[in-house]
């Protein structure tokens, strides 16, 4: 058995085209099953040897979810080989882009308990004109405050692609 399942959770859609690179980063892409977060709770783990979780951040927080199915699902995560990457915008900045420097991994790692065999952390995307005036004002703040970009007409994607294809070689 060499099927690999994906799981991601996201809000505006950069954790799922992380995941969709991957994929295509990947030479094994007729082993791997990609599914949202609200339907893996459906899938049988049993059928996989490798299960990775991608989940962006919102607010400071990880979708409630993502917790979830790790507390459902951990004792066969453990027997499985895993890894867990996190998306936040907080990682464009190269001393929190690290698993051991970003907060946000650090967070899901102690509120999870658990420990995946591999991590990673990437850099998400800013799309302030796809955000609704109250998310758009709410992140032009926190981007003020950690002087990121705040021109509202544009749109800033720091994802490293190269660094997610180096991931995908290293996990898929």
């Amino acid at each position: 058995m060499k099927n690999t399942l994906i799981i991601y959770s996201t809000t505006d859609g950069q954790t799922k085209r992380i995941c969709d690179r991957l994929i295509d980063f990947s030479d094994k892409k007729k082993s791997i099953t990609l599914c949202a977060i609200e339907n893996a709770f459906e899938k049988s783990l049993d059928q996989y040897s490798k299960v990775v979780i991608g989940a962006s951040i919102r607010y400071g927080k990880h979708n409630r979810l993502v917790y979830q199915f790790v507390k459902v699902n951990r004792e066969k995560l453990e027997k499985k080989q895993t890894a867990f990457f996190t998306v936040n915008v907080v990682a464009r900045k190269k001393e929190k882009n690290l698993p051991e420097t970003n907060p946000y991994m650090k967070k899901f790692l102690e509120l999870s308990g658990w420990q995946p065999g591999k991590l990673a952390v990437f850099a998400g995307k800013i799309d302030y004109p796809s955000y609704r005036f109250f998310d758009r004002l709410i992140i032009r703040f926190i981007m003020f405050i950690t002087k990121g970009p705040t021109d509202t007409t544009q749109t800033y994607e720091f994802t490293d692609w190269k660094k997610v294809e180096n991931f995908a070689q290293e996990v898929l």
